[in-house]
This record gives C-alpha cells, sequence and structure tokens, in this order.
C-alpha cells in the first residue's frame, strides 16, 4: 500500500499517513482510481485541532480490520479544510442535503466523478443513541452502490443541481441597507443576547468575532458587544495565563471549552479588544489584547516570521493523547507538560487577518513591537506567497509550497492586512501590494454578477466534478472572501478615490444584503462592511516632519479614534503615496514644522490643523 500522505504539506494529512487506510490526497489521481474500480470515494474532510476529527482517527482510521474493509470497497480521499477550503465548502454544502448537523469530521461519499450522493460528520465505532456505527454506514452505502446504483446517481445529480440553484441564487442582488435597517440589526443581535453571561444563545457558544466588530461600529451596539468581551475575558474561554482564546465553549457560561485556539479567533478578537479600548479605555480591555498578542507572538509565531494556523485541543501526558490537561494546569504544571502540538502550516488569508489586527491593535495601544511582527509577516508572505504572476499560495509549511488553489479569501484578506499596515508604516509598497491583488481579482471577474473572483479559477478538480460554489458569502467564525475582498477595495477607494473599487465594493455586498439582514448572526463582517458604506467615510492623514517627530503630541491623540480612515506617514512617504496613485495624500505637507492633521469627509478636507485638540 502506497503512502501517499507521509509527504504532504499539512500536518493533518501527515497525522493520517501511517493509518491502514489506503488514503489519496486530494485531486484527481483518487477520482481516476475510483473510475478504474467502479467504486465510490470516501471524502473525509477536518483539520489538525479538531478534537472530534482526532477520536474518528483512533477508533475507525486506526482499526485494521475496519481499514482492509474501506480499502477494498472504497478510494479514500483526505482533505485538510484549511488548505482547501473550497472543497470543504462545496462538500459541507452538498452534506446539508443529508444531515442538519454539519461539522468535522466531515465524511462524504460520492461518485467517481467527485458527486456526492451521501455525508454525515462523525461517525463512532459501535451503535451510539440511535447514530449508525462507522461500520454500518459503510456497508449500507456499499448495498447502495452495488445494488441501488440509479438511486445513487439520482441523489447525486439532485445534489448537483440543489449547489447550481444555491450559486445562481447567491448572485441575485439586493439594496444595501440604510442606517434604519442596520440598525434593526443590531436590535436583532441585542435581542439574543444572553444577559447573564453575555454572547449569544446558548450551548454551544462561539465568540463570534466578526457580529462583535459589527457591534462595535454601531452605537446602538456596543452595549452588547463590550458586555460580551469583558464576560468572555473574564471566564474558562479565555487562557489567563498565555493570552489566547479557545475556540468554543460546550456551555452557556463559556465554561467547559473545546480546547483548540485557532489564528483567526485570536487575530480578529485582537481587533475587537483593541477597539473595546478605543472605546472605553478601560483596563481589561487594555489587558486582554496584550495577552492575545502575547499568544499570537509567543506560541503561533513561525520562525519565518509567518503565523502558524492553530494550536491542537490534545497533548501528550503520561502517553496517551489527552484533550485539555495542559490549559487547565497551572503555569508550574505547564513547565512539567508536553505543549500541545502547532499545525505550523502559514495560510495566507488568515495571516491577513493577523497582519491587519496587529498593525491597528499596535497602533491604538502603542505598541511597536506588533507591528514590527505584523511587518515581518508581511514581508515573508509577500516573498514566499506571491507567485511570479501575481497570484497567491494558500499555504505554506518551512520554505514549501502546497500546490492547493488559493482563495478570495487569501486575496482579500491579505490585501486588508497590507493596508492596514501601511495606513500605520507609512509604506507605500504594503498599498500598492494590497492595490495589484484586488486588481487580480477584479480583472478575473470580467463582466460577471460578482465584481470580485478568484485569478486563475478555482479548484480545477471541484469545478470539473459540479460541486464548486459560484459565490459563497458565508462568514461565520471569520469574514467571507467576498466580504474581505470588498473591504480591502473600500478602503482603497478611501486611499485613491478611484470609484471602481467604491463600485465592486458595494455591488459585492449588495449580493448579501437580503441574507445579512435576514440573519445578522452568520453576517458580521458583511455588516460591519455594509455599516462603513451607508455612513459618510471619514479620512484622517496625520503627517509628520521629515525627522518623524511628534512634539505636538497629535499621533497620540489619534489613536484612540475607534472608526475612520487613519494614516500616519511623514512627509516623503506622503509624496511616495501620492506618486504611486493613492490620492487622499496629495500635497500633504506639514505646517510649520509640526505634526499636521487633515481630516476630510469623502475627499472633502478641513483646513490642516497642528493641535490636537482642534481635530474636536
Amino acid at each position: 500500500m502506497a503512502n501517499r500522505l507521509a509527504d504532504a504539506i499539512s500536518p493533518y494529512l501527515r497525522s493520517h499517513a501511517d493509518n491502514p487506510v489506503d488514503w489519496f490526497p486530494w485531486g484527481a489521481e483518487a477520482f481516476a482510481e475510483a473510475e478504474r474500480r467502479d467504486v465510490p470515494v470516501l471524502i473525509s474532510v477536518g483539520y489538525a485541532t479538531c478534537h472530534w476529527c482526532h477520536v474518528m482517527a483512533r477508533e475507525s482510521f486506526s482499526d485494521p480490520v475496519l481499514a482492509a474493509e474501506l480499502n477494498a470497497r472504497f478510494v479514500a480521499v483526505k482533505v485538510d479544510r484549511e488548505e482547501h477550503p473550497d472543497v470543504d465548502a462545496g462538500y459541507l454544502s452538498a452534506a446539508s442535503a443529508f444531515t442538519g448537523n454539519l461539522g468535522w469530521p466531515l465524511t462524504v461519499f460520492t461518485t467517481p466523478r467527485g458527486r456526492a450522493f451521501y455525508a454525515g460528520t462523525y461517525f463512532p465505532p459501535l451503535p451510539i443513541a440511535g447514530r449508525a456505527s462507522f461500520r454500518q454506514v459503510l456497508d449500507a452505502v456499499w448495498d447502495a452502490w452495488e445494488n441501488r446504483r440509479a438511486e445513487v446517481d439520482a441523489n447525486a445529480a439532485a445534489v448537483v443541481g440543489a449547489l447550481a440553484a444555491a450559486s445562481e441564487a447567491a448572485t441575485a442582488a439586493a439594496d444595501l441597507p440604510a442606517e434604519r435597517e442596520l440598525d434593526d440589526a443590531v436590535a436583532v443581535l441585542a435581542a439574543a443576547e444572553d444577559a447573564e453571561y453575555g454572547g449569544f444563545g446558548t450551548a454551544p457558544k462561539f465568540p463570534v468575532a466578526p457580529v462583535l466588530g459589527f457591534l462595535l461600529s454601531r452605537p446602538a451596539g456596543t452595549g452588547v458587544a463590550l458586555r460580551a468581551l469583558e464576560r468572555m475575558a473574564s471566564s474558562p474561554l479565555h487562557d489567563g495565563l498565555d493570552g489566547g482564546f479557545f475556540r468554543y465553549s460546550t456551555r452557556r457560561d463559556w465554561g467547559d471549552p473545546h480546547y483548540e485556539r485557532m489564528l483567526y479567533d485570536n487575530a480578529l478578537l485582537l481587533r475587537d479588544y483593541a477597539t473595546a479600548w478605543q472605546l472605553t479605555a478601560d483596563e481589561w480591555a487594555e489587558r486582554t489584547a496584550d495577552g492575545v498578542a502575547g499568544f499570537l507572538l509567543d506560541v503561533l509565531r513561525r520562525p519565518t516570521g509567518g503565523f502558524a494556523s492553530a494550536q491542537d485541543s490534545e497533548s501528550t501526558i503520561d502517553g496517551a493523547r489527552v484533550e485539555g490537561t495542559y490549559y487547565r494546569s497551572t503555569a508550574q504544571e505547564r513547565a512539567n507538560l508536553e505543549a500541545p502540538p502547532i499545525d505550523g502550516k502559514v495560510l495566507t488569508g488568515w495571516n491577513g487577518l493577523a497582519i491587519g489586527a496587529l498593525a491597528r491593535a499596535g497602533f491604538a495601544l502603542d505598541r511597536p513591537a506588533w507591528i514590527a511582527a505584523a511587518v515581518q509577516a508581511a514581508e515573508l508572505l509577500l516573498e514566499r506567497h506571491v507567485r511570479d504572476d501575481g497570484t497567491l499560495v494558500r499555504t505554506s509549511l518551512g520554505d514549501r509550497a502546497s500546490d492547493a488553489s488559493a482563495t478570495l479569501e487569501d486575496y482579500g484578506a491579505f490585501a486588508g492586512g497590507l493596508l492596514e499596515l501601511a495606513l500605520v508604516t507609512g509604506d507605500v509598497g504594503f498599498a500598492s501590494a494590497a492595490r495589484d491583488l484586488i486588481d487580480l481579482c477584479l480583472d478575473a471577474a470580467g463582466e460577471t454578477v460578482c465584481p470580485f473572483e478568484v485569478p486563475g479559477g478555482g479548484d480545477p478538480v471541484l469545478q470539473s466534478n459540479g460541486m464548486a460554489i459560484r459565490v459563497d458569502p458565508s462568514e461565520g467564525a471569520y469574514p467571507s472572501g467576498l466580504s474581505s475582498a470588498a473591504a480591502a477595495a473600500h478602503t482603497l477607494y478611501l486611499l485613491t478615490g478611484e470609484r471602481r473599487y467604491e463600485r465592486a465594493s458595494r455591488e459585492a455586498m449588495r449580493l448579501v444584503a437580503a441574507p445579512a439582514g435576514a440573519t445578522p448572526s452568520a453576517f458580521g463582517a458583511a455588516l460591519e462592511l455594509m455599516s462603513a458604506l451607508a455612513a459618510e467615510p471619514e479620512q484622517l492623514v496625520v503627517v509628520l516632519p521629515g525627522g518623524g517627530g511628534d512634539a505636538s503630541g497629535m499621533v497620540d491623540a489619534v489613536r484612540g479614534r475607534p472608526s475612520g480612515l487613519v494614516a500616519v506617514v511623514d512627509e516623503s512617504q506622503a509624496e511616495a503615496f501620492a506618486a504611486a496613485g493613492f490620492e487622499l495624500f496629495a500635497a500633504r505637507t506639514t505646517r510649520d514644522g509640526l505634526a499636521t492633521a487633515y481630516l476630510c469627509h469623502d475627499f472633502v478636507c478641513r483646513l490642516p490643523v497642528t493641535l490636537p485638540a482642534a481635530l474636536g
């Protein structure tokens, strides 16, 4: 039996390399083999820090008897959802036709053409509480394949048709919400607030950082967001020793968390806590932001400068893999324990979120080390994740790059992070690189309904088997590719004055305006951008003297501004921005050798001021 996973980029795939299952990685080879043998395909989707993925691996994929049955009747494909998010999204959408209990591990059965005809999530080794065992599922699927092939083909065709219909529906545009509709969305979220423990709903309970970001951007929503952030900070969801937040809690009071810690959660929560500090100047917000940034820099930062995708929930203690023991231990006890492993792959989009959060929070709280870490990560990605033709690599590990297709999430989130970094460092190179990425996505879209497309197209296998999602607006734990690209385009408009960026941003948000209004808890990032689009844009440029000094304290005065675009440059940097086509910086100079601020609303600017008090 060939070992096709031993040299994979993905640590998740490598963790399955020694299984007795004859795994294939995602790709055309697996489906060609299924076609040759005339057998169905089992696609198992998970990720390295997924607790139930570990459980199913130990219970089922490590069982030689069950593996022999699986190998004889199926072609088995192992997919890292973080490496192939478009594959995960397509098959997760397909799985919704068979189960309402979506999650990971995701277990999908397809025809040799890759078309799903049955799906579920975790299957136990023995039947439990009405849930079939994995062996029973394998037997039932094989029986259907052998004896009811017409039914299998009909199910597969129906799923493909449903995906096509959903893709068509996702291109139906609606009017962007006005202020009243945005306040209605806030009211819906406020009605779902857990008044006792903060946050939303009962259990399982997630931090939903994008929703908190939206609420922080609306005066009527700040109270709900601040209560959630403060209560989460003092709860078991937050590791008080090294500052990171866990992915979710199994209890309403934020207790008994699942202990994996994700880069995206902590990046977005760093941004939210920094905004909370800007709004309140409360010590708890600053302290928590310091802790989250410490986790990013001390635990997830790689020697190369990029940020790892996650830290596992399990560690090896006394020869056994156990969940949570390390995190429930004191600092002294942890010193004698093996820390949970890190999934060290560097994902472009998630690193873009971290770069943007560290840049914004580093400026707000005056933490130069955070900004320096963001610069290092950005330079790594620009060097190793941007190909000669300008397209992006999805993920890398050390000096090796994956062949997985980059997604719109990568282009949008990385561009957004680069723009945040440009605003606080004054380095026009970061802004120009971000513009190049968004321009590629605009050019790839052409005259299609969606204004942003992945340059070069998406995953070719997914496209060929009809399982690709044309426009995926789904958010939840972090912004969708559509929202990320649209937000970056909006920032580019504020910097350049080019209306094509603003039009693209608005057109993208029109595609999700209706579902966002109906289900605001699932579209936090989109709603935050819609809120910015509904308001008169504010742009603030602070120009420092040639030596970079700020005797007037102007920079410190603007650190606390939680909304609007804020850029700090010296005179030569302002000139470089203007020369590169960023119109906001044209003719921005100091007055009387002092730090000078230009406050503008949609490019209509007040007279420059040199005293912080004059900003109002």
